[in-house]
């Protein structure tokens, strides 16, 4: 597999994947995350434009997952609540995964291209979420605590 940045060509399948997402997410009881059409498309476009929107290609040329990764603070990481981040090194940042090909790998392999462009990585996700908790568990992401998006939507924070 290979990671790569996102084109503007590819925005549909993109949006599909996350149509995808939502749908996996509410058949696993997860209906308060990604709700109202989140990620819009023009969230996502602007995420291809930044060059922060990334793409894991399988090894038979299938898009396997898509992602957001920065490097750098993110403002809704400022402050956590009922724990504490592992340290203050500078972290990279994944938002908005989401696979396209269930139990396969992918979203390993993501973390570890990650990993590769910063060591420490932070992600938050729903409480609701169960399969990313545990897959975030199973990568050895640790949680941390609690932080609020700026909408004031609560989340749970892990750090590897």
């Amino acid at each position: 597999m290979v990671i790569r940045k996102t084109t503007m060509k590819e925005l549909d399948i993109c949006m599909e994947i996350y149509d995808k997402a939502r749908n996996y997410m509410i058949e696993n009881n997860n209906t308060k995350q990604w709700v109202n059409g989140y990620p819009s498309r023009e969230l996502i476009e602007e995420d291809i434009r930044q060059g922060i929107s990334y793409l894991c290609i399988t090894d038979q040329g299938e898009i396997g997952g898509v992602f957001r990764y920065t490097i750098g603070e993110d403002e809704t990481y400022r402050e956590i609540y009922q724990g504490a981040w592992l340290n203050d090194s500078i972290y990279g940042v994944v938002h908005r995964i989401a696979v396209n090909i269930h139990r396969q790998g992918v979203a390993a392999f993501c973390f570890d291209w990650c990993r590769k462009q910063c060591d420490t990585i932070r992600i938050d996700t729903h409480r609701d979420n169960i399969p990313m908790q545990n897959l975030l568990k199973k990568y050895g992401f640790s949680y941390c605590g609690i932080i609020y998006l700026l909408n004031k939507e609560e989340r749970l924070a892990f750090q590897i």
